[in-house]
This record gives C-alpha cells, sequence and structure tokens, in this order.
C-alpha cells in the first residue's frame, strides 16, 4: 500500500484498514464458513498495511473478537482496533438495542475480554435511531469509560449532524462511523462537516449494504464503464471515489474472501481520472 494516512486517535493509519463484519457465519452470527480462511483473511491485510481494524462484540456474539484475538494477537504495535457498544445479541443471533449507560459498559467489558485489552483504541458509540435513552447520557457515559481508562477514544456511530455537534461540545470526537457510498450520499452534511473538522469520517457499506437484496453500488452504469475502461474493478471504483472525496475519509471494506481482501486494499492505489469522476458523479 502506498503511504496514504490519516490520524486517528493520535495515531496514523492507512486510509483502507478492515472491518471485520463479515468473517462471522451467516446473519453475522456463530463460526465461519471456513475459520482458517478467515483467520489468514485477518493476518493477510495486517500484513499488508492495514492498520486500522473495526469491529464488534455482538458481531457473531464475539466470534469476529475471538477471531481478530487467534489471528493477530499479541497486536502489532500500530494497529488501531476500533469497536462499537449500543447493541447486543442474544443467543439465538437475534440482534437488540443495548443504549442504556450500563448496557454500554457491559459492551466495552466484553470487547476487552475476547481481545485481550486493558484499552480499546477507539470505542464508537452505536446511537439507535429510535433509542428512548438521552444522547448525552449515553456521551456522559463514554467520557467516563474514557477517563476509567477502559477505552482510549471515542468514536460515534449512526448519528446525526445535530448529535455530533452536540457530542463535540463535551468532547473530542475520534471519528464518525455512517452509512455513506456513491448510491447514498443522504449524510453529505455530517460528511461535509466532519470534513471541515478534520474528525475522521468512516463511511460504512461503502460498497452497498451487505443485506440489500441488490447492491446499487457495484451495478451501478457509471462504475461498471469506468471499471472496464480503467481496467480496474467495481469496487475499487467506488473505494477510489470515497477515498478522492476528502482526505479525513477512512474505509473499512469488510470481506471473508481473500482475493476480496487484496482487491479492497489495492484500491489505495488507485486514481480516478476526471472523466470517471464526472460520471460517478
Amino acid at each position: 500500500m502506498n503511504d496514504n494516512s490519516y490520524p486517528l486517535a493520535g495515531r496514523r493509519v492507512n486510509r483502507v484498514g478492515y472491518g471485520a463484519m463479515q468473517l462471522p457465519g451467516p446473519g453475522v452470527f456463530g463460526p465461519p464458513r471456513d475459520r482458517q480462511h478467515a483467520l489468514d483473511v485477518l493476518r493477510f491485510v495486517v500484513e499488508a498495511g492495514a492498520n486500522h481494524l473495526d469491529t464488534a462484540y455482538y458481531y457473531g456474539l464475539g466470534v469476529a473478537n475471538e477471531l481478530i484475538h487467534e489471528a493477530l494477537h499479541p497486536y502489532p504495535e500500530d494497529l488501531v482496533l476500533v469497536s462499537k457498544v449500543g447493541a447486543q445479541r442474544d443467543a439465538g443471533g437475534d440482534l437488540r438495542d443495548a443504549q442504556r449507560p450500563e448496557e454500554l459498559r457491559e459492551g466495552v467489558l466484553a470487547n476487552l475480554t475476547s481481545l485481550e485489552l486493558d484499552q480499546v483504541p477507539v470505542m464508537n458509540l452505536r446511537r439507535h435511531a429510535k433509542s428512548d435513552v438521552p444522547f448525552d447520557e449515553q456521551v456522559a457515559a463514554m467520557v467516563a469509560l474514557r477517563d476509567e481508562g477502559l477505552i482510549g477514544a471515542i468514536g460515534l456511530s449512526n448519528v446525526t449532524l445535530e448529535q455530533y455537534r452536540s457530542a463535540r461540545k463535551v468532547t473530542e470526537i475520534a471519528c464518525v462511523q455512517n452509512g455513506y457510498n456513491l448510491a447514498d450520499r443522504s449524510d453529505q452534511r455530517l460528511f461535509d462537516s466532519c470534513a471541515a473538522d478534520g474528525v475522521p469520517y468512516v463511511p460504512f457499506f461503502p460498497l452497498g449494504s451487505a443485506f440489500a437484496v441488490e447492491n446499487t453500488v457495484l451495478t451501478a452504469p457509471a462504475v461498471v464503464t469506468s471499471a472496464t475502461r480503467l481496467g480496474i474493478t467495481p469496487a475499487q471504483v467506488a473505494l477510489a471515489w470515497l477515498l478522492q472525496r476528502s482526505p479525513n475519509v477512512l474505509l473499512i471494506p469488510g470481506t471473508s474472501s481473500l482475493p476480496h481482501a487484496r482487491e479492497n486494499l489495492a484500491a489505495a492505489a488507485v486514481q480516478l481520472d476526471d472523466e470517471a469522476l464526472a460520471d460517478v458523479g
């Protein structure tokens, strides 16, 4: 990977990292289809320079974290592990909210244990849009966890522009992780605010939702046409487009496939020309 980095929680990370959500089994629950391959993917992305890894204890009910631990512990000094709290999975695999301050703490402790860490470098507060827990109470709980030393820095996920601005009045925000890609730019105002503030913006589903029936990013005619003309893949077009939107964009494309992992990391070296940028908009 080329030297294309940006600060995250006080450390520079390569702008193309890795997201672990697809490592567990179907429906982001249970063991992976091929455990050894999952471990190989993790080791490959880190060896290739991806030093920003995104995970969550509720990815597989501890499965993603356990795989990360087996593959990478003791962790490289430059690796920034980012996890998130605000949700839980029950024994049947169903995802449910865990938004109350005491549940946020439980989530942090579960991450510390499963990753075998004394402190998680960055912990994202994943806000549910319909949460009945006041947002300021959640931010205060995250600040308390940081002050206790259990987390190194506070990130936000699935938040509004107003919530982002409110949280920044209380504490430094390490990153924002919201949905944003070629086909869905509804978060543009928050995207622009993070760029102006120099806060890392980490778009989830950069290649389109993993749960959608149709992928509106990779099948977009302009994306397919540009990929064919440039001799790259549609995924690389979509990732390169995000990287060229703003220097504070950090990517965490997730995959359980080693070939796809190679393809995603190679996007760091792709520079879309003016024609491609005009076509995809």
